[in-house]
């Protein structure tokens, strides 16, 4: 048998064994599967770190390979928690169990990204033997806490180096048809609209129904003009309502409801700019309509970014992956937000979106084509060469 096919075996087995480990965000706990990881790594030589909250949760999982010579620091980077299962009744294979189906492995957390945590472990277990040729360090955190919006793993490992300098994180995203360089932010905000209360049935007319004015606001929304692209970052923004929430009673005009909006930012979108905007829309509905003022909670968000198109590890990446895949692998700016995004606030530079190929990340039948598991590990074994070279 050859070692390419050796190995390919080794990752697929590995990848069945993290898959047979649910990690539901908000369910399940990452500690068996991040045991698993612990002990596959140890077994070749490489000892890993358990990074914990103040009550003993486990955070990530994290270690690190150093060359023999100074040189840059880069990091591998991939979630361990995933999307819940949703309904069971619409998955043709187990969530739970990785099912091999003509060149396929199912199961939830198989592409996202169970399978970057095994690609990274074998490059890792490559590059340790190789300490001395090496010129600088390649780190590895794999977080618990992803899917859940908290990046707490990152965000605990960012804390724990104290500082120290980061040259670049590849994050272990699926999907190898460009190599992902950027994204929009977000900006996310609880609206609430407010009324006044009366009794549906009253031939009086009274009262203000906040329903109304919470459509009205949604009207606005929709009509009032955004920032388009520009040359240099080339999506626009983008303002979506998701979730409306109001009344409760049949005999009672509703005095409250609630919108949820969420908004992606670019650079001329940025928070300062989306804020405006928005709060611009309520002051206009809000203005002689004889209800109470309406409220907007901010919440979370980060700014857009994007690399530079001649960043090293870009450069590394695209000419490992065209030499791995057999053809070229753009750079691209992506919707979806990611732990990038928030990397970017910390003036880390990532690339969020090169592995495998996948199909239904976060749905039904979530899967990874294992035949793309060598050529992901190619990409990432001879870009980490390329920089520490």
């Amino acid at each position: 048998m050859s070692e390419t096919q050796d190995r390919m075996d080794s990752m697929t087995a590995l990848l069945r064994e993290l898959v047979s480990h649910p990690s539901r965000t908000g369910e399940d706990s990452c500690d068996a599967l991040l045991r698993a990881v612990a002990d596959w790594l140890a077994r070749h030589g490489i000892e890993a770190q358990w990074l914990r909250d103040a009550g003993g949760r486990v955070l990530a999982l994290c270690g690190e390979v150093r060359g023999a010579r100074p040189g840059p620091f880069y990091l591998f980077n991939a979630p361990a928690d995933t999307a819940p299962f949703g309904d069971r009744a619409a998955w043709t294979h187990p969530p739970q169990r990785p099912t091999l189906d003509d060149g396929w492995l199912y199961g939830r957390g198989s592409a996202d990204s169970k399978a970057g945590i095994a690609v990274f472990c074998h490059v890792i277990a490559a590059l340790a033997p190789r300490r001395a040729a090496l010129s600088g360090t390649l780190g590895f955190v794999f977080d618990a806490e992803e899917h859940s919006g908290t990046f707490a793993g990152i965000r605990c490992y960012l804390e724990s180096r104290g500082g120290e300098s980061i040259s670049g994180v590849m994050i272990g995203y699926p999907g190898n048809d460009r190599v992902v360089t950027g994204a929009r932010g977000f900006l996310r905000a609880r609206v609430q609209l407010h009324g006044v209360a009366a009794h549906s049935g009253s031939s009086s007319g009274g009262g203000i129904n906040a329903i109304d004015r919470a459509r009205a606001l949604m009207n606005h929304i929709t009509a009032a003009p955004l920032p388009g692209a520009d040359g240099q970052f080339p999506l626009p923004p983008k303002v979506t309502i998701t979730g409306i929430r109001g009344g409760g009673s049949f005999t009672l005009i509703p005095d409250r409801c609630e919108l949820d909006i969420d908004l992606r930012l670019t650079p001329r979108f940025d928070q300062a700019a989306a804020r405006h905007w928005l709060t611009q829309l309520t002051v206009a509905l809000d203005t002689d309509s004889g209800a109470p003022s309406t409220r907007i909670d901010w919440q979370l968000g980060w700014p857009a970014y994007q690399l530079p198109a001649r960043h090293p590890m870009v450069n590394a990446l695209q000419a490992a992956a065209r030499e791995a895949f057999g053809r070229d692998l753009p750079a691209a700016v992506v919707g979806p937000s990611s732990i990038a995004n928030l990397l970017a606030t910390h003036g880390i530079p990532a690339t969020a979106g090169l592995g495998v190929s996948c199909r239904n990340i976060h749905a039904p039948d979530e899967g990874v084509e294992l035949a793309t598991l060598e050529p992901a590990y190619q990409t990432y074994l001879g870009a980490v060469s390329r920089l520490l070279q």
